[in-house]
Formats: structure tokens, C-alpha cells, sequence
């Protein structure tokens, strides 16, 4: 089976077949639309880009250091949590920041 993928630009979900879309990856990438409206997108994107190059250099594997950095981590934790949204407290992603 092909690895499936969705990616979230500035509040859009980008996918090559949206046939396995279901509730729970919407909810993982509306968490990261909040994590990129709190840090103003930009920054988001270069936040994210150092993490996972720091990552990289620690675990030495691609998917390890993806999984690893904090938004991520927080997008996978509550993706399954339909109702983490309307509780969540801004800047929660830093809770997964550490350890590495």
C-alpha cells in the first residue's frame, strides 16, 4: 500500500487522492491550521523546518525526526479528539517541544 499524505499550506489541505481523507485527518491538519494562525504562518513553516532539520541531525531518519517535531506531535496526539480544538489553550505544542 502507497504511503498517503496530506499536507497543510495557509489553512488548506493538500492531498494526491483524497479518497482516504476521513475525520481524524481533517482534525491533525486543523490543529496544524491553529498552530500556523498562532505563529502567523511564516514563522510556522520556519519553526518547522528547523525542528525537523535538528531532528534529522538526532535520529538520523527521516520519518523518526517527522514524527518527532512538536506540531506534529501534538497533530497526531489529539487527531483522533474531535472536541481538543474547542479546549485547547494557545502555544500547546510547546507541552511536545522536549524531550527529543
Amino acid at each position: 500500500m502507497p504511503k498517503r499524505y496530506a499536507m497543510n499550506m495557509f489553512g488548506m489541505i493538500w492531498v494526491k487522492d483524497p479518497s482516504w481523507i476521513d475525520a481524524d485527518v481533517i482534525n491533525h491538519e486543523r490543529i496544524h491550521s491553529v498552530q500556523q494562525r498562532e505563529l502567523l504562518y511564516l514563522p510556522f513553516y520556519l519553526f518547522y523546518l528547523i525542528e525537523w532539520l535538528i531532528r534529522l541531525l538526532c535520529y538520523l531518519n527521516w520519518e523518526k525526526a517527522y514524527r518527532n517535531i512538536s506540531f506534529e506531535r501534538e497533530a497526531y496526539r489529539y487527531g483522533h479528539d474531535h472536541t481538543y480544538l474547542s479546549s485547547r489553550r494557545r502555544y500547546a505544542w510547546l507541552r511536545f517541544l522536549l524531550p527529543f
